[in-house]
């Protein structure tokens, strides 16, 4: 335990290892089996991945399930998923805000992400900044990646709204799902 806590960022690096662990547990043939046999929930079992889509640990499962989903209307299992998406993205946007603002306020210090605040302080770059920003974290939101990296970005290096976050994460992980769904039919 010691040496965990040598590292400058321990949050950021367990949420690292825990991702790459979840591949590796996830990429099983006996967890696939057992992610075939939930198609029988119908739209409930949709929900339920799509609160396993936004999480890093569960996200092959999700995904392996929308590309084996029996679903007559993909569009409305895609909102459905997004909904428990937008559920999951709350939590993680809430627990980040709350445990892991140390870290990033000390990672806002860090010499890398200062030369590049001072490289972009004019008021056009800084905007522009903001933009790529928003829209790095969509699209790692709308994808299998995990949630938590596209909302510790904005829960650490913007001032987002929840409001705001609960309209992108709903539009991005319903998109992203309703691909998935699209290319498993």
């Amino acid at each position: 335990m010691k040496r965990l806590f040598k590292f400058k960022y321990p949050k950021l690096f367990l949420l690292g290892v825990f991702c790459v662990l979840s591949y590796f547990i996830f990429s099983n043939s006996t967890v696939n089996s057992y992610v075939s046999s939930l198609g029988v929930l119908g739209y409930f079992g949709i929900f339920i991945a799509g609160i396993c889509f936004a999480f890093g640990f569960s996200a092959p499962l999700a995904v392996g399930f929308f590309l084996i989903a029996n679903i007559d209307n993909i569009f409305l299992a895609a909102c459905i998923a997004g909904v428990g998406s937008l559920i999951s993205d709350l939590l993680i946007f809430k627990i980040i805000r709350f445990s892991f603002m140390d870290e990033f306020e000390r990672l806002k210090k860090s010499r890398a992400i200062v030369e590049t605040n001072r490289i972009l302080s004019s008021r056009l770059l800084y905007r522009i900044k903001n933009y790529l920003l928003f829209v790095f974290a969509g699209i790692v939101i709308a994808s299998p990646l995990p949630d938590e990296l596209g909302v510790s970005m904005l829960a650490g290096l913007t001032k987002i709204k929840v409001r705001v976050l609960a309209i992108i994460s709903f539009l991005m992980n319903s998109f992203g799902i309703f691909i998935l769904l699209l290319v498993g039919k």
